[in-house]
This record gives C-alpha cells, sequence and structure tokens, in this order.
C-alpha cells in the first residue's frame, strides 16, 4: 500500500495535469502553511450550481499538490452539495474516523490520504486543498 501510496502521489504532482490557471473563475481560494511553504490557490468554475471547471496554481509539496490535483478531479462536474459532502467525508478520514464502505467509495483516491491522521505535520498539508474547496464554495448559494 506504501509503494500505491507514493506512486499516485508522485504521479499527481508530476502530471500537472489541474495545475494551471482559469481565464475567470467565479471563485478563488488561497491556502497557504507557513510551517512548510505550501502555498496553492483553487479557482473554480460553477454553473447552475455545479463545479464546471476547477484548477490551482502555486506551489508546495508533494502531499499538497497530489491532494489538490486528486480533489479537483473528484469534485468537477459535481453540484456544490456533492463536492461539500466530499469535504466532510475527507475531514472526518483525516482526523481518524473509521469511514463506511460508502464514504471511501465517496473519496475514491483520496482514501489514500488516510494515513495523515498518524502524521500531524503532514496532514496539514493533505488538507489544505480540502479547506480552500470548502471555503470556496461556501460563496455559492445551494438550495
Amino acid at each position: 500500500m506504501n509503494s500505491l501510496y507514493t506512486e499516485i502521489i508522485l504521479e499527481h504532482n508530476k502530471s500537472k495535469h489541474n495545475k494551471r490557471e482559469l481565464e475567470s473563475p467565479d471563485a478563488v481560494e488561497r491556502g497557504h502553511n507557513p510551517n512548510c511553504g505550501d502555498d496553492l490557490t483553487l479557482q473554480l468554475n460553477v454553473h447552475d450550481g455545479i463545479i464546471i471547471d476547477a484548477a490551482y496554481i502555486g506551489s508546495g509539496c508533494a502531499i499538497s499538490q497530489a491532494s489538490m490535483s486528486i480533489m479537483i478531479d473528484l469534485v468537477k462536474g459535481l453540484e456544490v452539495n456533492e463536492a461539500k459532502e466530499k469535504a466532510v467525508v475527507f475531514f472526518k478520514m483525516v482526523r481518524g474516523h473509521e469511514l463506511t464502505e460508502d464514504e471511501e467509495d465517496l473519496l475514491e483516491d483520496a482514501t489514500l490520504f488516510e494515513s495523515l491522521n498518524k502524521m500531524p505535520a503532514r496532514a496539514k498539508c493533505g488538507t489544505l486543498s480540502w479547506h480552500c474547496l470548502d471555503v470556496g464554495l461556501n460563496q455559492f448559494k445551494v438550495d
């Protein structure tokens, strides 16, 4: 599992397929971790309550950038409420709470970050993007 974890993190960190600037984002949320230097900005395009596109800019460690990239892959095309639900479940997992099978399915590749609950310093790296998502989505009124 550790080698799979490392491989997926390095793949997302290297691929940069979500690391780009959106032309006219509807929401922009910067996350900064002064302890390790992670400085990432999430950009969202939301139309009719659906996340049409998302991307990020900035720099950070492999964990923070992989977490951002995986998170973006998971939320593109979702309704705002669905993306918020994923964030709630992700934070639950990182805090060390056991997830149901449905919750694990909801997080897909993001379950690789489950071990962050045993590494408090690295947990901040892995959750930075999810905090940006949570705050960024609060700008959109949903029914």
